[in-house]
């Protein structure tokens, strides 16, 4: 692997450039910018990023809306003054755009950040005199946003397209649910399917809504709370559409709840059948994290010192949360559970739609109409 070591790349994020252009733009990298830092070599890493997303706005700084983990990683690395020139000199990409409240443990960036590599035919991998990018961030990122690793990469590199593959796990409390048939539903999105039913149509930018599943298990955590057992879900694909593990957990749980047969996802992943996707509510952001995300011949680094420093940080976090949660078993000790009242009567439980029987959204074809007319009215 050849690792770059440029001075410049006109790379400005990802937006919506295909992949032809984004690689002939990452190609032309001459002369020295002036920015954070100027005039000092760089070089193109990877970095491996955890985060727990319950305060922030996604992970994409693109919206109007803050706190993102965008905006405060790269506050971290300005204040570290990392940054050779500005961001869109950085060559900068994300593996995934996690939504609002959700977590990662295995989140990837790439982009240039400033080098103590003096000459380009060193051997970068043992090279002990390089900046320890995972403590000197960590140093300068909130106590909810954490670096675990680096990697030096090719020039070629990007961390949206050079990525193989990608892993959710989707957490919730069993109840009452029936994890042999959600089970039995899961193992339907295994392959590849056209997944318009089981997301958030973006008509204006995407056209292609088949993706690639590669396992999709259901598990037990060795976990129980309050006479109940924590499972999760865990999902492998190559790529996945937006909200699509929020719109496949949804389903799920109404298979769980035996409100829908497990043949429903069959249904629903026949677009010719259902062309339309019919309205429901997406799973919760909260339990749902990006767990890693698989690359070719990467190999995440991290010094001693920061790794010991990582695991202390996240032992003292989890015993800040184990401490709150300790609060609310003692204020439900405090609390009297009422007794049964034969003459109340019990509250009508919502009565359950079937999915194929719900007011459906328009299809793909009807919103790039909709997308055509906006644009010939402008």
């Amino acid at each position: 692997m050849t690792i770059s070591t440029e001075n410049q790349c006109n790379v400005k994020g990802e937006g919506h450039d295909d992949l032809s252009k984004i690689r002939r733009k990452h190609s032309k990298r001459t002369g020295h910018q002036v920015g954070n830092v100027s005039h000092c070599q760089k070089r193109l890493i990877a970095l491996k990023i955890m985060y727990f997303g319950q305060r922030f706005y996604g992970f994409a700084s693109e919206a109007h809306t803050e706190p993102t983990v965008e905006s405060e990683i790269f506050k971290a690395i300005e204040r570290a003054r990392l940054l050779v020139g500005s961001r869109e000199d950085s060559c900068y990409s994300r593996c995934g755009r996690t939504d609002k409240g959700v977590s990662a443990t295995g989140q990837v960036i790439s982009l240039y950040l400033r080098s103590n590599l003096k000459d380009a035919g060193e051997n970068i991998l043992g090279e002990r005199s390089e900046i320890d990018y995972v403590s000197v961030l960590n140093r300068n990122l909130p106590r909810d946003i954490r670096v675990i690793g680096w990697c030096p990469v090719a020039a070629d590199f990007l961390a949206r397209f050079s990525c193989l593959g990608r892993e959710y796990k989707y957490l919730f409390w069993k109840r009452a649910l029936d994890v042999s048939k959600m089970q039995k539903a899961a193992f339907k999105f295994i392959g590849e399917h056209d997944f318009r039913n089981f997301c958030k149509m973006d008509a204006a930018n995407v056209s292609n809504y088949k993706r690639y599943i590669t396992d999709f298990n259901i598990s037990a955590c060795d976990q129980r709370s309050n006479h109940d057992e924590l499972w999760s879900m865990n999902i492998r694909g190559s790529a996945f559409l937006w909200h699509q593990v929020r719109c496949m957990a949804a389903v799920l749980f109404f298979v769980g709840q035996g409100l829908e047969s497990p043949c429903v996802v069959d249904s629903l992943l026949d677009i010719t059948k259902t062309p339309r996707k019919p309205q429901y509510t997406m799973a919760p952001e909260l339990p749902l994290i990006l767990r890693s995300c698989l690359f070719d011949g990467v190999s995440f680094m991290c010094s001693s010192d920061a790794s010991q420093a990582l695991i202390e940080h996240l032992k003292d976090e989890h015993h800040q949360y184990m401490l709150q949660a300790a609060i609310f078993d003692e204020a439900l000790t405090c609390l009297s559970i009422p007794e049964p009242n034969p003459l109340e009567h019990p509250k009508k439980k919502r009565k359950h739609i079937p999915l194929l029987s719900r007011e459906a959204e328009p299809s793909y074809e009807e919103r790039r109409a909709r997308v055509k007319a906006k644009s010939a009215n402008v």
